[in-house]
């Protein structure tokens, strides 16, 4: 095959500013579009080409077999100027460094303690929600982005973030500022007064005032619990200069802020929409939620009998990945599916399209927790679906997002039913999570009984 042959179709240069508003205003339609010309496709915006890769082999390749030969791509590179060094958009040993760091914090044993905390919880969320039921409309994506913050802090932090309530307004502010870098390139100084970057000013600070207090908090107690606040200050007492510890905590807690919660609450707030939009899907969770939980709290063994919620959470993540695109650089020269990457190049891989795939998934735009069905064989490649990444840079707190999802999910659908207000469209937010575009405005009402069993 000639040099000219493997390189990858894609749209003429001269859809290239239509690609760049797409890129700015549609990222979920350019991706979209992007399929239209295969699984490998080449997007000429401006100067820069961008390597859109949507098969499972493709998505193997890059992100597992050959990982070493990429670092994070475009959106993340941007990011860094606003989120910073964490484990979100580190390379190399630091982000060895970091990941050594917090990953006992993740390990089963110690999720599994953490059960009671994550059902506490969801028990307060549904007793929230309750004091609305049959009256005003709630908004629910806000509910579930407390929530997730909530349990972060207990779960991760051992601390309550109850008194800062402007975290999410600060994440907001962050998050757009990120995608702004992306759109614009970085080539925007951050010194610029733009109201984007003014807000972000605002956000730093309060998350730097976050973060002090999490530290000075936990040095007063005694730094040596097994939490995340804990690990980093250990950590980074071996760095010799303060400046770099203290910049070093702020972005590593900044990150594990946004990512821990964000991702969790994206996912919690889809599912209610869902399963208003599909009511027998409602009433089967429900059924499962009361024949499993009675009236009691769940425990982490209930995880094996919550067997319908559990592939209720995953097609969600299906339809609505919390991670919607995994941005990628290549070091050196590769082939991806015959066709060659440059050195240089940014590679995308979007598990929002992979996800909908025509040749791995049935009908894949229809809303079906039976294609998660564990009795069932999948009958698709293990990297059709990658709703938390794949490869070294797997998502960590995996196991935790899947309780913490599945818990709440079966006990608001055990005692309540969301439904959407009347009229309202539902649009998906392409930010570093998937997340719900200004809000889920939904009413509270009373669950209806069943019997069990029947």
């Amino acid at each position: 095959m000639s040099a000219a042959r493997r390189v990858p179709p894609g749209p003429p240069l001269t859809a290239g500013p239509g690609l760049f508003k797409k890129l700015a205003t549609d990222r979920l339609g350019m991706m979209t579009y992007a399929t239209r010309y295969g699984d490998a496709v080449r997007l000429r915006i401006g100067p820069k080409a961008l390597y859109f890769f949507n098969h499972p082999d493709h998505a193997k390749h890059v992100l597992a077999d050959n990982a070493a030969n990429y670092r994070k791509g475009i959106g993340l590179v941007q990011a860094r100027r606003a989120i910073g060094d964490g484990l979100l958009t580190s390379e190399g040993e630091l982000w060895r460094k970091q990941r050594r760091t917090i990953q006992p914090v993740f390990q089963n044993k110690r999720i599994a303690g953490q059960a009671r905390v994550i059902a506490e919880a969801g028990a307060a969320l549904v007793e929230r929600l309750r004091a609305h039921e049959d009256g005003l409309p709630v908004d629910v994506a806000g509910e579930m982005t407390g929530l997730s913050l909530n349990v972060l802090g207990h779960t991760l932090l051992d601390a309550d973030l109850a008194g800062f309530e402007t975290i999410g307004h600060s994440f907001e502010a962050v998050q757009d500022l990120a995608m702004f870098e992306m759109v614009t390139l970085g080539m925007v100084p951050l010194w610029t007064p733009l109201p984007k970057q003014r807000r972000f000013w605002r956000a730093d600070r309060e998350l730097r005032r976050v973060v002090e207090h999490l530290v000075a908090d936990r040095l007063a107690r005694g730094a040596d619990g097994d939490d995340v606040v804990s690990r980093l200050i250990v950590s980074t007492a071996s760095e010799t200069d303060p400046a770099v510890a203290k910049q070093r905590m702020r972005d590593e807690l900044v990150t594990i802020l946004l990512a821990g919660h964000e991702t969790t609450a994206s996912t919690l707030s889809w599912t209610f929409y869902y399963l208003d939009r599909h009511p027998e899907v409602r009433r089967r969770l429900h059924a499962e939620a009361v024949e499993v939980l009675g009236d009691r709290l769940p425990g982490y063994d209930d995880l094996r009998e919550l067997t319908y919620t559990a592939m209720v959470v995953q097609e969600v993540m299906r339809l609505r990945p919390p991670v919607w695109m995994l941005p990628r650089q290549a070091v050196a020269d590769d082939e991806v599916g015959g066709y060659r990457v440059p050195a240089g190049s940014d590679v995308l891989i979007s598990p929002y399209t992979l996800h909908r795939h025509e040749a791995f998934w049935t009908d894949p735009e229809r809303f079906d927790p039976d294609r998660f069905d564990p009795g069932q064989p999948a009958g698709r490649p293990r990297y059709a679906y990658i709703p938390f990444g794949a490869g070294p840079r797997f998502c960590v707190g995996n196991h935790l997002g899947m309780m913490e999802a599945t818990f709440v999910i079966a006990m608001v659908a055990r005692d309540l039913r969301l439904s959407l207000v009347p009229g309202y469209r539902a649009e998906p937010e392409p930010m570093l999570s998937l997340r719900v575009r200004g809000g889920l405005p939904m009413t509270v009402h009373a669950a209806r009984p069943v019997r069990v069993g029947a």
